[in-house]
């Protein structure tokens, strides 16, 4: 299973801002706070052009809410350090 991650870490990652990546997709960045937070629903179009842009393989990416990947993460890293 490779390793995940969100798209707000996708974004960072890149080196971007959320008005950069609004403006290159022609999005508001209130769509892409949105989908930052929740991307269980992000539209097919929206996905690809932003993983285009990140460079980031799909395969890569945490779909859901960024508060759940969190807490698995934290759950995870107190479950090695136990």
């Amino acid at each position: 299973m490779p390793f995940k991650i969100t798209l707000r870490a996708a974004r960072v990652n890149s080196g971007m801002t959320m008005q950069a990546v609004a403006n290159a997709i022609n999005k508001n960045v209130d769509t892409i706070s949105k989908y930052e937070l929740d991307s269980s629903n992000i539209p097919h179009d929206l996905m690809v052009a932003l993983l285009e842009l990140y460079n980031v393989p799909f395969m890569h990416i945490f779909f859901g809410k960024e508060s759940e990947f969190l807490g698995r993460r934290r759950r995870k890293n107190d479950e090695f350090v136990s």
